[in-house]
C-alpha cells in the first residue's frame, strides 16, 4: 500500500514513545550486531520445543521475515535492515527459494539467519505424516543445496504453532526447536505501514520474535519506523540465533 509520509513517521514515532515510557523500556545504548556464521549454531539445548520469545531480560528482539512474494521487497527489506545495523531471520519457503535462488546467498552473506518455512506453504498440520515430512525435507534439501546447511530455525506454514507430529518431524529433519512468534505485524492483510509500523511498536519488548513478511510494501514502508523507533528505546534487532544464545 502507500509508503510512510514524514508526518506519519513522526506520528506514529510519537505515540510509540509514550508506549514505551508506560513499558518502562528505558533508552539504553545499542549492542554490537555480530556477523552470523556460516555454519549451522544450533540453539542452547535446554530451550522447549517449540519457541515463541527469548530472554525478557536482554534488550534484543528478532524480527523474522517469511520468505516468499517478490523479490524486491526482500532486497529492499533486507537493505533496509543493513542500513540500521539490524540483523533479521528468513524463513524460507521452497518454491521460492526454487525461483530466487540468489536470495539465499544474499540472506547469508547479509549475516542474517536462513531457515525453513516449508516447500510450498500449505497448512502443515493437516497434512498426513508422509506427506508434512515431504514438506519439511523438500526445503531442507534446497537450503542445503543452496548454502550447505539446512538451517538452524523451522516454522511451520499456516499456523503460529507446530502439531506434536510436525514437531517431530522438524527435529528428525534436524531442526531442534519450531520458532513461532509473541508479536504478529498482520503486515499480509495490508492495512497501511503506518498500521503495521503502530501494531508492531505496541506489542514489541525484550526477547520479542516480530512475525513480519517478504512481499508486501507496507512492510517495506513501515521497517524503518520500527528500526528507528528500536534504536530510541535501545532494543537491538538481531538474528534469532543470538537472541537465543
Amino acid at each position: 500500500m502507500g509508503r510512510v509520509t514524514a508526518t506519519e513517521r513522526r506520528a506514529v514515532l510519537l505515540a510509540t514513545a509514550g508506549l514505551a515510557l508506560a513499558a518502562g523500556c528505558a533508552t539504553r545504548n545499542a549492542v554490537a550486531h555480530p556477523v552470523h556464521a556460516s555454519s549451522r549454531a544450533p540453539a542452547p539445548p535446554a530451550l522447549p520445543a517449540q519457541l515463541t520469545h527469548g530472554p525478557r531480560d536482554r534488550p534484543r528482539v528478532a524480527l523474522t521475515f517469511h520468505g516468499g512474494g517478490d523479490p524486491a521487497t526482500a532486497r529492499a527489506l533486507l537493505t533496509e535492515a543493513e542500513k540500521h545495523g539490524a540483523r533479521v531471520t528468513v524463513l524460507a519457503v521452497g518454491t521460492w527459494l526454487d525461483a530466487h535462488a540468489d536470495l539465499a546467498r544474499r540472506i547469508r552473506d547479509g549475516g542474517h539467519d536462513l531457515g525453513n518455512h516449508t516447500l510450498r506453504h500449505l497448512d502443515i498440520n493437516a497434512m498426513p505424516e508422509a506427506e508434512a515430512r515431504a514438506e519439511i525435507a523438500g526445503c531442507a534439501e534446497r537450503l542445503k543445496r543452496l548454502t550447505g546447511s539446512v538451517g538452524t530455525w523451522f516454522r511451520p506454514s499456516r499456523t503460529p504453532t507446530a502439531s506434536p507430529l510436525v514437531t517431530r518431524l522438524a527435529q528428525e529433519a534436524g531442526y531442534p526447536h519450531v520458532l513461532s512468534y509473541d508479536v504478529d505485524s498482520l503486515d499480509y492483510t495490508s492495512p497501511g505501514a503506518a498500521a503495521v509500523a503502530r501494531k508492531v511498536l505496541a506489542e514489541i519488548r525484550e526477547g520479542s520474535v516480530v512475525s513480519l513478511h517478504f512481499g508486501y510494501d507496507d512492510t517495506v514502508a513501515a521497517l524503518p519506523v520500527v528500526l528507528e523507533e528500536l534504536d530510541r528505546r535501545g532494543l537491538a534487532a538481531v538474528t534469532t540465533t543470538e537472541l537465543f544464545s
